[in-house]
């Protein structure tokens, strides 16, 4: 596969462009392979690249019941940040965060990552304090955190947004991390399978698992649509679609609940937004694409489901949110929104571990954090698939630990899945 660069481009530019060789190939599936990975997304297609490139592991399937991307990876507001307090999440996030801001050059593939910045807004003198606590706990993690003090330097950050006394909720101050930001997120996925094809990896698109097989108690394959695979071993990274595909494999039961989050963009507008801004008062975070569009979500709707798409009480939710926040986007028109799946747990923290059966391996949890845990998620899952046992990013991240009462609570809401 050649490399991209000024020069390729170049010459493909000579030839009307008709000369691109495809990103990926488009294999059949091999009878075996050593590793199986379900799942093509983000987590799953970084999990095969670092399998290849940290662990010389190459004879690895991926496998995606529709096209490569089209679940969450493709479904999210592309927010990266590590602006975590409790120390297990920090390390991990921060790991991702520092993989992040050398990935395009490691795929050699632009994933457009945008340093500019994550807002968090702080609306009473309590809620400053807290983000106090988070900033001071960051630094002493070696992570860039600052605190904004006062509604003026609020609003020098941030024009546009509604700084004044009379707001509806008043602002006086927020935190910020200026390394945080944004990356497009279709591009990710699409880096990380190219490079991962480029050192043998098999993406298997349209493929769907419907059964996994067993010697005993070891998973040792799946049954798929496109027929029986085996594998030395299987990794199941399929995000709010966990427990369906763990009901394949005769798990009842999981510490998580899927939930449906939705994402909104609007029509695109001449830069106004420069920073990533969250709402202190409700649930609401909010950038700006390179394409104009403003790229805002909230809650999730707060039932169990499998769609990828929500309901009008949370469209007017966040609107109303937005508005209170910037009261000039009022008249500004949505384009569109979309869904995707969340696997909630039962702490608000993911889950990468080996089992619960012989031969299988797990990532799943990731409620909000998906997609800025990518990179670092693929890393430590490698890790664990390649060695059988946790990283030490991943340590804590063990599915027994609830079992153990050894929770990992960032927000403190107890064992409530849907408040995570």
């Amino acid at each position: 596969m050649a490399e991209y660069s000024a020069l390729s481009l170049l010459k493909n530019a000579l030839s009307a462009n008709r000369d691109w060789k495809p990103a990926w190939r488009k294999p059949e599936p091999k009878p075996a392979y050593d590793v199986v990975i379900i799942g093509g997304g983000g987590h799953g297609l970084s999990t095969a690249w670092y399998l290849a490139k940290e662990h010389g592991i190459t004879n690895v399937a991926v496998l995606e019941k529709g096209y490569l991307g089209s679940g969450n990876i493709g479904r999210n507001t592309t927010i990266i940040r590590s602006n975590y307090l409790l120390p297990e999440n920090t390390r991990f996030y921060e790991h991702s965060m520092k993989l992040w801001e050398n990935l395009s050059h490691e795929l050699n593939y632009n994933v457009m990552f945008s340093q500019r910045g994550v807002l968090n807004l702080a609306h009473t003198p309590s809620q400053l304090d807290d983000f106090a606590r988070r900033g001071n706990a960051m630094r002493h993690e070696g992570i860039d955190a600052e605190l904004i003090v006062g509604a003026a330097a609020v609003g020098r950050l941030v024009p546009g947004l509604d700084v004044s006394g009379s707001a509806r909720f008043p602002i006086i101050g927020g935190l910020l991390q200026p390394r945080a930001g944004t990356a497009r997120h279709d591009a990710v996925a699409w880096g990380y399978a190219r490079a991962a094809d480029r050192r043998g990896v098999d993406m298997i698109e349209n493929c769907e698992v419907t059964g996994f097989l067993r010697e005993g108690d070891r998973i040792v394959g799946v049954s798929t649509t496109r027929g029986e695979i085996r594998a030395g071993k299987v990794a199941v990274a399929v995000a709010g679609s966990t427990g369906r595909v763990m009901k394949l494999a005769g798990i009842e039961r999981l510490p998580i609940e899927s939930h449906v989050l939705q994402a909104f963009v609007s029509e695109a507008l001449k830069p106004v937004l420069h920073t990533v801004v969250t709402f202190g008062a409700g649930h609401l975070y909010a950038s700006q694409s390179d394409k104009g569009g403003l790229v805002f979500g909230g809650d999730i709707d707060g039932y169990n489901s499998y769609a990828q798409r929500g309901n009008l009480p949370v469209v007017e939710e966040v609107a109303s949110e937005f508005v209170a926040m910037f009261p000039g986007f009022s008249r500004v028109r949505l384009l569109r929104s979309w869904g995707g799946i969340m696997d909630m747990s039962m702490d608000g923290s993911p889950i990468i571990t080996t089992g619960p059966l012989p031969g299988m391996y797990l990532n799943c949890g990731w409620c909000y954090g998906g997609f800025k845990a990518t990179p670092a998620s693929g890393y430590c899952f490698a890790h664990t698939i390649a060695r059988d046992e946790q990283h030490p990013l991943s340590a804590a991240f063990t599915l027994d630990r609830f079992q153990r009462g050894i929770l990992i609570d960032e927000k403190g809401q107890g064992a409530t899945p849907r408040l995570h």
